[in-house]
């Protein structure tokens, strides 16, 4: 271990200190030729990470896990899930290690302001199964791009701090060159966390991991008359809020199994996951999910299934006689649904330069039924979502032509935009919250494969154009256009 990393990074243990039950020491994989192939530089500086060092081929090393500083404990975090309807009883990091938590600059080390460093695609863990444990740089890739672009549009994110080749081909289809993704987050606990501690029937330790998510996202709840209760609650809210974000912009995350949602209230794991093109309630993105259990229109019922089982992991906290845990937990995951659809209302209201009008008044009666009429209007035909919005924008300073022009009823639309016209809809609040920008499948399609064969340049100018999604910038006209209909039916893969 060199000397400049050891000064350089200082990692706390939270995670392994105090649970662990949940957490098997291990160590990455060697990777023979490491080699850097794209750096989150603004992470770096927010983590107090020293730009020069990971830059180096030492830096390039601690990226993959291969020299750590001699505080950090690498773990593969235990946990459990449904996939795809089905529980399994132990699922873990398979081919990820927890490195360890480390402050945000400027910050005291409070667990809401800590953040994990985890690595992915760092070799078999006791997890693994039959999978290998390695990554290829393709999804690698995929999931910085995507995720930093979500951090940009303003959703709640794991973000990206880097990618390193391994410089170890990989089997998958065909060799692929392998890669590993160091993933930052406000933690990895999920879903599946508290499942697989309340399957272990150790009560002290399903209380220690909720008194450590307590700790470190909701640290109110702890004052409460019930904290796990209270827990619970704030979950809920964030799961809500979250769902209803990814809705507004048309991401479809693709496998909303428990395992991949988070106590935080964070989106993670972006494998097989898209932005609709063409608005289509139905659309599925992920090559496994054949019978479109986490369409896009279906995203909020699988969150809220998803909480029902969080609710079934925490009843013997809510009350050690488990039956009278049941009424208080089912009322607050009733609430669910309550929140979900304010928010939704609340961004589609946005969306369409029309916020600020009070519930129960005459005005947010006529801006829920334009909210219905809009979608009735994408659903009747191929309407591409973030472009009809932005064009929206346009129409709100009475250039309608651009919009009115991707719809396939005419009159369904004049009257439509009549009405919402007369409600005078503020076309520098729509510019501020439907974007120009998103990551468009063909678009990454085409970086992936040139980063594949080597060239970084197409990406590297991807990740720049989603830096700003919301300024419309000269030059980047491609970016913001459809795929064209020789693109296809588009299906990604989780890259295991």
């Amino acid at each position: 271990m060199s000397g400049v990393a050891e000064s350089t990074v200082s990692f706390q243990s939270r995670f392994a200190r105090e649970l662990p039950e949940l957490a098997v020491p291990w160590q990455a994989e060697e990777a023979p030729e490491p080699r850097l192939l794209v750096l989150n530089e603004a992470l770096a500086g927010e983590l107090g990470l020293d730009l020069a060092f990971l830059r180096s081929p030492e830096g390039a090393r601690f990226l993959v896990g291969n020299d750590v500083p001699p505080d950090a404990a690498p773990v593969a975090q235990a946990y459990a899930g449904h996939q795809f309807g089905g529980y399994s009883p132990l699922l873990g990091d398979g081919r990820a290690l927890l490195l360890g938590e480390l402050p945000l600059q400027g910050s005291s080390s409070d667990g809401d302001r800590l953040r994990d460093v985890h690595l992915k695609g760092s070799g078999r863990t006791p997890f693994a199964r039959a999978g290998d444990g390695r990554a290829v740089v393709g999804p690698m890739l995929r999931e910085y791009l995507v995720s930093e672009a979500m951090h940009e549009l303003g959703i709640p994110t794991t973000r990206s701090l880097a990618v390193v080749a391994t410089g170890r081909p990989v089997r998958r289809d065909t060799m692929l060159p392998g890669a590993v993704l160091a993933r930052v987050a406000a933690s990895h606990l999920r879903v599946g966390t508290f499942q697989y501690a309340r399957a272990t029937d150790n009560p002290d330790l399903l209380r220690r991991l909720a008194d450590h998510a307590i700790a470190r996202h909701y640290a109110a709840a702890a004052q409460a008359g019930n904290p796990y209760l209270a827990l619970f609650r704030a979950v809920v809210e964030a799961q809500a809020s979250l769902v209803a974000q990814w809705m507004l912009v048309g991401f479809v995350h693709g496998v909303m199994n428990t395992d991949n949602m988070t106590i935080s209230g964070e989106t993670i794991d972006y494998g097989p996951c898209a932005f609709m093109d063409a608005f289509n309630p139905a659309a599925v993105y992920s090559s496994i999910d054949t019978g479109g259990r986490y369409a896009y229109a279906n995203q909020p019922v699988v969150a809220e299934w998803n909480l029902a089982r969080l609710a079934e992991s925490l009843l013997p906290l809510i009350n050690e006689d488990q039956e009278k845990a049941v009424e208080p937990a089912v009322e607050v995951l009733g609430e669910f649904r309550r929140r979900y659809s304010d928010a939704w209302t609340a961004g589609m209201a946005s969306k369409l330069g029309l916020a600020g009008h009070p519930a129960g008044s005459p005005e947010a009666a006529e801006v829920s039924q334009l909210v219905d009429g809009v979608i009735a209007l994408l659903r009747d035909g191929p309407v591409d979502y973030t472009q009809f919005f932005r064009r929206l924008g346009d129409a709100a300073l009475g250039n309608t032509g651009p919009a009115r022009g991707m719809v396939l009823d005419l009159a369904a639309f004049d009257a439509w935009a009549e009405r919402w016209r007369a409600m005078a809809p503020d076309a520098s609040l729509m510019d501020r919250v439907n974007p120009v920008y998103i990551p468009r499948n063909h678009l990454v399609e085409e970086a992936l494969d040139a980063a594949t064969a080597g060239d970084i340049g197409p990406f590297q100018r991807l990740v720049a154009v989603l830096s700003e999604p919301y300024r419309r910038r000269p030059g980047l006209e491609r970016y913001e256009e459809a795929a064209p209909e020789s693109f296809g039916d588009y299906l990604t893969f989780c890259g295991t």
